[in-house]
């Protein structure tokens, strides 16, 4: 038995209009086919491209192993120059991945590439957001500390898009005091044997290639596998909803802090703590319904 997923629909381009209806105001996600074709970065951003403007940046480095006790919030795994994470990409499967890099910061250059298109929201300016990996890479399923509305601009390979709406989370073995789910549940192709919760999950999909754009409405749970090396770029906008924007809130300024903390009092045995608590919780909620 497979997740129960249903495709993204899929635009060829949308107005500012159509897109407020059709999906904003539902909080829907969806796919817009042909909506950067003339940003300079259409034909420009590629691997090699990226190499040759910051190859002599070093970036964060971050894979697919469990969360310790002993790592801050988002801390990366390793860093690496951009040119020799390219070269690494190009010649072998990784799991490496940059995840929430500030191109604006790092290569200002880069921001002439694009524009800030209007989808009726006030995108932040200040946080564009890049996200590189290599092939069969990927995310923990998670969502985004500030429940923003994301809109993910994929360039160059493809990638699978696995979404679930926060109404889902009692499925999803979430884990407490986080904004992941347990991290050894593999969302690609998930054992419902031991994760039975998964089956009732009702969750989207969608496979992105070069010039694709996909609304992430505000909170959903997002899982992203590289199917071939790629990256793509995030602009996002506050939550909307007083409910998320108090989440966002308590996330930020509570709930990290109070995670850190509690990583260096307890140890391994907060992280072992709340694995145990997201399958009784989980399992308990289910015996409920």
């Amino acid at each position: 038995m497979k997740l129960n997923l249903e495709q993204i629909p899929r635009e060829k381009t949308l107005s500012k209009k159509e897109f407020l209806q059709k999906y904003f105001k539902p909080q829907k996600p969806v796919v817009i086919e042909r909506f950067i074709e003339d940003w300079p970065a259409y034909s420009k951003w590629s691997l090699d491209y990226v190499k040759e403007v910051a190859g002599d940046k070093e970036v964060p480095l971050y894979d697919d192993r469990p969360v310790k006790h002993d790592e801050g919030f988002n801390e990366p795994h390793a860093k690496m120059k951009l040119a020799n994470y390219v070269d690494l990409l190009k010649k072998s499967p990784t799991k490496y991945r940059i995840f929430l890099w500030n191109l604006l910061k790092e290569v200002p250059e880069l921001q002439k590439d694009f524009s800030y298109p209007d989808f009726g929201l006030r995108l932040m300016k200040g946080l564009p957001m890049l996200f590189f990996g290599g092939e069969n890479s990927h995310t923990f399923m998670h969502y985004d500390i500030d429940l923003a509305n994301i809109f993910h601009f994929h360039f160059e390979g493809k990638k699978q898009c696995i979404l679930f709406s926060q109404s889902e989370t009692k499925f999803l073995y979430k884990i407490p005091h986080s904004l992941i789910t347990r991290e050894d549940i593999d969302f690609a192709d998930p054992d419902l044997d031991k994760w039975p919760a998964l089956q009732y999950a009702k969750g989207h999909v969608a496979h992105l290639e070069h010039g694709n754009v996909l609304y992430i409405p505000e909170g959903y749970w997002h899982h992203m596998k590289y199917i071939t090396p790629g990256f793509s770029m995030s602009l996002r906008a506050i939550a909307r909803k007083p409910k998320n924007f108090g989440k966002a809130v308590y996330n930020i300024l509570i709930m990290r802090h109070f995670d850190n903390l509690m990583r260096k009092v307890k140890g391994q045995e907060w992280i072992d703590w709340k694995n145990e608590k997201a399958v009784e919780r989980t399992q308990k909620l289910l015996v409920q319904d």
